[in-house]
């Protein structure tokens, strides 16, 4: 076998075995993993359910802190409406726990259910955000969010145009006023105050925390291609992240910090802190257990200060609770002076690839008006500035292919003596100005774009649900047709089959797009077929179209509607070499089968 036939059989088996391995590590054992996490955090959840509360806490160090309860479903409620949001929150403990996002939905259907983002714990898992006071170096007696209902305006609704003020006095001499603002999109601004009517100092520390009770319910994925669990961007505009398991698992260290922000990131949603940015504080990341439910928290704790008798101590904290839609981040990070608030969308290692590519789909995205018409666009883009290298790449092939009965008579002349034939093939490339390794760029040159791709996809919430055409409607989802039921001309779920219906709706899941994807790559193949294998050799290359078509259909639609779309230019750039070059190739075979034959003479 001649070293372009082994070139090819590595590139295949290397390409093979690290998309599978890829496959494997974002996607099912991931999945798998999140099954029986969910499964036991079920059960757990039953159990805690039966409590009358469920305890949690943020502690100063040194200092006892607030036992903060899931705020009974009977307490009062304030309702929150704006443009963006809808819901309310507990006058015990003034926790935002209930929201809404008004322009999300559980699946496209318009007519599902609306993402809930924030919940109260207790009859499902919790996950909110709380703000107040702690002691200093003494318990005081100050406002204790586990015991206090708080005092709202009769008639009270938070809206942009009406801010809520709520109140509480403990009758000893300390008066807290809690005011909370919020805009058309996802920011509450919380401005607490204390007043000492002691005779008194007082030592107070200002806190904030995101809860998370349990494991996410809405859209978590648990793969390894998208962070979900603790965030934050503190000490020296640093990023830092920690998986739920890594944090539950090996905890997420405290943090000294002058500004910046913190809190809890699932797939498209956040819960963040955002405190005075000339602020110093500490961050904390405790994992706590209740009832056997884990208790994620994202906080910080502030500075020791004091309250002279008759003096008042004021402290806002910012609150945003919503789609991680990245103007809107990037909006707030420039009003509020809030570093890196971008990073709250998982953009990877390659950031430098995935930011841009997202930027360029949104552009196009302005002026096309569909985001999967934008993708077939970013391919021909694609194509373009990488034309050059394709080009000569597509030739040399070509040329290889050309050449091939020469090669094969030196394999004949010099079959013995192997270094002989090494030497005589690298002179015959030589002479033809031939690269035996430029066919493998093609491949190399589009794994960024796919990872990157793949990755806009997959984290941000611009491409959640965005359609395409006809049964496309999530470019980000898989493809929802399968030829298991004829594409939907037998109304029959597959996932119901008995003993394999699981495994038809994952890893036997074929819908038309992975199908269009693996004639694509056969054609592609097909154009430029290796040369001198052997019989085990050509099976393997026969076999790879369809084992690939069954790992593509595990991605997301709109991924296999750009790899699609970039086989046919490839196949028609090959085209075009092959006939320049009068090199035989499939699509002036077929075509030549149907010309009518010229008269001789």
């Amino acid at each position: 076998m001649d070293n372009e036939s082994n070139r090819n059989t590595i590139i295949f088996v290397i390409c093979a075995v690290v998309i599978l391995g890829l496959y494997q590590f974002f996607y099912m054992g991931p999945q798998q993993k999140l099954r029986a996490q969910q499964q036991a955090q079920a059960a757990a959840a039953a159990a805690a359910h039966k409590a009358a509360a469920t305890p949690t806490s943020l502690t100063a160090p040194g200092a006892p802190g607030f036992a903060a309860k899931a705020a009974p479903a009977a307490a009062p409620r304030i309702k929150i409406d704006t443009p963006s949001l809808t819901g309310s929150l507990s006058l015990q403990g003034a926790r935002i726990d209930d929201l809404a996002l008004k322009h999300y939905h559980t699946d496209p259907n318009p007519k599902s259910p609306l993402v809930q983002l924030l919940r109260p714990g207790g009859a499902q898992p919790g996950w909110f955000v709380q703000t107040g006071w702690l002691p200093g170096s003494a318990p005081e007696a100050l406002p204790n969010e586990d015991a206090i209902t708080w005092t709202a305006p009769a008639g009270a609704v938070l809206t942009p145009q009406t801010p809520l003020v709520l109140t509480y006095d403990n009758g000893q001499g300390l008066k807290a006023v809690r005011t909370i603002a919020v805009d058309d999109n996802a920011m509450f601004t919380v401005t607490d105050q204390i007043a000492n009517s002691t005779a008194q100092p007082l030592s107070i520390r200002s806190y904030g925390v995101v809860e998370q009770q349990g494991l996410p319910t809405t859209d978590l994925t648990n793969s390894n291609i998208v962070h979900e669990g603790a965030i934050g961007v503190l000490s020296g505009d640093v990023l830092r992240e920690a998986k739920y398991k890594d944090w539950k698992k090996k905890g997420f260290a405290d943090l000294s910090s002058k500004g910046g922000w913190l809190g809890i990131t699932e797939k498209y949603w956040l819960a963040a802190l955002i405190p005075d940015q000339s602020l110093q504080f500490d961050a904390k990341f405790p994992v706590e257990q209740a009832d056997g439910v884990d208790l994620y928290k994202s906080g910080y704790v502030g500075p020791v200060e004091t309250v002279a008798a008759g003096q008042t101590l004021t402290r806002t904290t910012h609150v945003f609770a919503g789609a991680k839609t990245v103007p809107v981040l990037k909006a707030y990070s420039a009003k509020l002076g809030i570093p890196k608030f971008d990073s709250a969308v998982d953009w990877g290692m390659f950031w430098f690839f995935t930011q841009p590519l997202f930027q360029l789909l949104e552009f196009l995205k302005g002026y096309i008006g569909n985001i999967g018409l934008s993708i077939l666009a970013l391919t021909v883009i694609v194509k373009a500035v990488f034309f050059p290298l394709a080009n000569k790449s597509y030739e040399s092939m070509s040329k290889m292919k050309k050449i091939q009965p020469l090669v094969e008579g030196l394999k004949k002349q010099y079959g013995d003596d192997q270094a002989k034939l090494q030497q005589e093939t690298m002179a015959l490339y030589q002479r033809e100005k031939i690269n035996p390794f430029m066919g493998c760029l093609p491949m190399l040159i589009q794994i960024p774009v796919f990872y990157s791709l793949y990755k806009v996809l997959t984290v941000t919430i611009e491409m959640r649900q965005a359609p395409f055409f006809g049964w496309i409607q999530d470019l980000s989802a898989k493809d929802p047709t399968t030829v298991w039921n004829l594409f939907g001309a037998i109304p029959w779920d597959p996932s119901h089959a008995p003993l394999i219906g699981t495994l038809l709706a994952t890893s036997l899941h074929l819908g038309v797009w992975p199908l269009l994807y693996g004639f694509s790559m056969w054609l592609s193949q097909a154009m430029s077929p290796p040369a001198g294998v052997d019989p085990a050799q050509k099976m393997m290359f026969q076999l790879m179209p369809i084992m690939f078509t069954f790992i593509m259909a595990q991605f997301t639609v709109g991924l296999l509607i750009y790899w699609c779309w970039n086989n046919v230019l490839s196949i028609l750039q090959q085209y075009v070499i092959m006939h320049r070059l009068k090199v035989e190739n499939p699509i002036d075979s077929f075509f030549g089968a149907f010309a009518k034959p010229r008269p001789a003479g």
